[in-house]
């Protein structure tokens, strides 16, 4: 009698913790949950004489007199280490993923030398894709005076936000000079994209009154770790013109609303009125942006998109969930190419000639309703042509996808396609 009550008390006592638990999994998920309206915009009007519009409803302002130079695969860290080490003031550092190996030890020292020569060094990573830096790494960068924080790391106090991930990839110079893309402190970034081990990437080199406002990104997320902010001509100076180019920066995710990020890719998916090319290593697009490049195509857009395919990505699951809506984009006349040979890791859209996104956002949910990213949208012909540039060399050796082949295509492959979407925010 006596092991039957303790059974059934302790049968009651595990259905109410469970109970408790989902309830408290459901408060978080509500509290952090953020709003995802179905998008619409009307405008007959070109991306050219929309920037305004663009900046503004990302919650920017667009800025002329920049000057933007593209750094493609591993030479990019050949200039951005260079400028590190010529850093008089401060440098201010935030990406999602660092591990250890030679290019991370190339950055530590970078980022080392400069704070023992009594330069102020920031350093913000992401606690969950940053977890391959390992205990010596740190030391030696705390050591050598760098102020090293990590974006949610795993405690009780963040149990609301652990999903909550810090994908960012940028660094600002003595508040003059700044880097943004999609280039992680990795071993496979180095190299020129040559073999599976060497992944493909860009970033772009900014000078200009735009470089406040990645400095302005960078303090948000700097500020909500540590509470530390920064004034003054040392972070903040004054920007004179550098060019002609106008840029704006879209990263804020603010309560309640769209983030920044995803408004800015369906308005301009919806504005574009001669062609949209799409370079994405993770393209998962939500049934109202597939609903958006249809459209696009009915009014005569020519849409293309270019990512790994399973066998050059690193994460297969990732591509099997955007295969789920292949079928579905085809038939809506996008055209879809997939680079068999390493990961094409670059974020990139190019609309009409004059127009072009780059930053670190990917193309699915998790960056647009989730992550930290920040992408810039640049008003120039001409980057707009380096990029397609770009993606034209990559296309070359990539395979395109045939309605009918594809929808022949193996059960086993098609059940692998619906099982991963279930999962893809959390892949």
């Amino acid at each position: 009698m006596m092991e039957s009550f303790l059974g059934s008390a302790l049968h009651g006592a595990a259905a109410l913790f469970l109970g408790l638990a989902t309830l408290l999994g459901l408060v978080i998920w509500s509290i952090k949950r953020h709003n995802s309206p179905k998008l619409k915009i009307e405008s007959g009007e070109s991306i050219d004489e929309l920037i305004p519009s663009l900046a503004g409803l990302t919650l920017s302002t667009a800025v002329a007199g920049n000057s933007v130079a593209l750094l493609e695969n591993g030479a990019f860290f050949d200039v951005l280490i260079g400028r590190i080490g010529a850093a008089r003031q401060n440098v201010h550092f935030e990406t999602f993923l660092w591990k250890d190996g030679v290019l991370g030890q190339r950055m530590a020292n970078a980022l080392s030398e400069r704070a023992r020569a009594g330069v102020k060094v920031r350093v913000l990573l992401d606690a969950t894709g940053s977890k391959g830096v390992g205990k010596a790494t740190r030391r030696q960068m705390k050591d050598a005076g760098c102020k090293l924080v990590f974006f949610h790391e795993k405690a009780l106090r963040n149990i609301g936000v652990m999903n909550e991930r810090d994908h960012r990839k940028l660094v600002v110079i003595d508040g003059r000079e700044a880097f943004v893309g999609g280039h992680c402190v990795v071993d496979e970034w180095l190299g020129n994209a040559e073999d599976g081990q060497h992944y493909a990437d860009l970033s772009v080199r900014l000078h200009g009154p735009i470089v406040h406002s990645v400095q302005a990104a960078f303090s948000e997320n700097w500020g909500g770790q540590t509470g530390e902010l920064f004034v003054g001509k040392d972070v903040f100076p004054e920007l004179a013109p550098t060019g002609n180019v106008t840029i704006h920066a879209a990263y804020a995710k603010p309560e309640g609303s769209a983030p920044a990020v995803k408004i800015l890719h369906h308005t301009v998916i919806c504005l574009a009125q001669k062609r949209i090319w799409i370079q994405n290593p993770y393209f998962i697009p939500e049934p109202e942006a597939i609903d958006a490049f249809g459209a696009a195509v009915r009014r005569g857009v020519d849409v293309r998109v270019m990512m790994p395919s399973t066998s050059g990505s690193d994460n297969p699951m990732v591509q099997h969930a955007g295969h789920r809506n292949f079928e579905k984009l085809l038939k809506c006349g996008v055209r879809l190419f997939e680079y068999p040979h390493t990961l094409l890791h670059q974020k990139v859209m190019t609309v009409d000639g004059v127009w072009s996104a780059i930053g670190s956002s990917n193309f699915d949910d998790r960056s647009f309703d989730t992550n930290d990213e920040i992408t810039l949208g640049i008003h120039d012909a001409a980057m707009a042509a380096q990029l397609d540039a770009v993606f034209e060399k990559y296309v070359a050796r990539c395979q395109e996808i045939d309605l009918k082949a594809w929808q022949q295509r193996g059960w086993w492959h098609k059940a692998k396609d619906n099982m991963y979407y279930l999962f893809n925010e959390v892949l």
